[in-house]
């Protein structure tokens, strides 16, 4: 009996050092996934069936959706620029954001400095006796109040017109 209890102990002990990471997000239901759901443009039919473009297999249909041109045309641009040049109606914006310099491969930094800091702050989350996600905790100290920060900002003079008014 005694090897036995020794045995599931083990087990148990063992079973809790799986290290997910900082995220530990789970299905649970057997339904779809919603977010492998990607809504399509409605089908509609040409004005000249002779006149259909050539058939390109594995590329994008018609009726297919750009999240990248949809977001241009949100924010007031034209989707045939979006992987253009910098407008020229811009410059003064990028030559303003970019006066302190610009950090050619920001993107590759900061995913580099954010896997350590992850790999860090999970050091000691692969102890756990129950599933817990873990991400909110690590992040914390990065995270903003927003209300806090209107009011540092209102307290600094700034106009802050988007912002909620103060009580």
């Amino acid at each position: 009996m005694a090897r036995i209890a020794l045995l599931v102990l083990i087990s148990v002990a063992l079973s809790a050092c799986a290290n997910n990471g900082l995220r530990d997000l789970q299905n649970s239901s057997d339904g779809p996934d919603e977010f492998m759901l990607q809504p399509s443009k409605p089908l509609s039919a040409p004005a000249s069936y002779s006149d259909l473009p050539v058939p390109t297999p594995g590329q994008s249909n018609l009726t297919d959706r750009s999240a990248l041109n949809e977001g241009v045309t949100a924010f007031g641009g034209k989707p045939e620029s979006a992987g253009g040049p910098i407008p020229r109606v811009d410059g003064a914006l990028v030559t303003h954001a970019s006066r302190l310099g610009v950090v050619p491969n920001i993107r590759s930094d900061l995913a580099e400095t954010d896997a350590q800091f992850r790999k860090r702050k999970a050091r000691f989350t692969q102890f756990r006796i129950v599933p817990v996600d873990r991400y909110n905790q690590a992040y914390s100290r990065q995270a903003l109040n927003p209300d806090t920060e209107a009011a540092k900002w209102r307290r600094a003079g700034a106009r802050t017109p988007s912002s909620p008014p103060s009580n």
